[in-house]
C-alpha cells in the first residue's frame, strides 16, 4: 500500500502523514483519510504534485481554490450560468485588488 506524505506547496511543511485516501467532499473539500481512517480536510486546496517514489502528494491552498472546484464542475456538469461567471470573476477582481 502507498501512504503519503501531504506537503504544503507555499511553506513546504507536512501537514499530514499515512494518508492513503484523497478526494473532494460534497463541500469541495480535499478529504485526506490516514491508514487508520480519520480523515482530516483541506478547506480550499488542489492536489499539486503526486509523486510516489519518494510518496509525497503536495497541495496548494488558497481561498479562491474553492470555489474554482466549484465553477469546474458545474461546467463539467453542463450547469454553469452567466451568474456563476460573474461570481467566479468578482472573486478574482477581489484578489486582483489585494495584490
Amino acid at each position: 500500500m502507498c501512504e503519503f506524505k501531504i506537503i504544503d506547496k507555499k511553506v513546504d511543511n507536512q501537514l499530514a502523514e499515512d494518508v492513503v485516501l484523497l478526494s473532494y467532499s460534497d463541500g469541495n473539500k480535499l478529504l485526506l483519510k490516514d491508514i487508520l481512517g480519520i480523515a482530516n480536510e483541506a478547506e480550499s486546496a488542489l492536489i499539486y504534485e503526486v509523486n510516489t517514489l519518494d510518496q509525497t502528494c503536495t497541495i496548494i491552498q488558497h481561498p479562491i481554490v474553492n470555489p474554482f472546484i466549484s465553477l469546474l464542475e458545474k461546467i463539467n456538469d453542463d450547469t454553469v450560468t452567466s451568474t456563476d461567471i460573474d461570481q467566479f470573476q468578482a472573486k478574482l477582481e477581489e484578489l486582483k485588488k489585494d495584490l
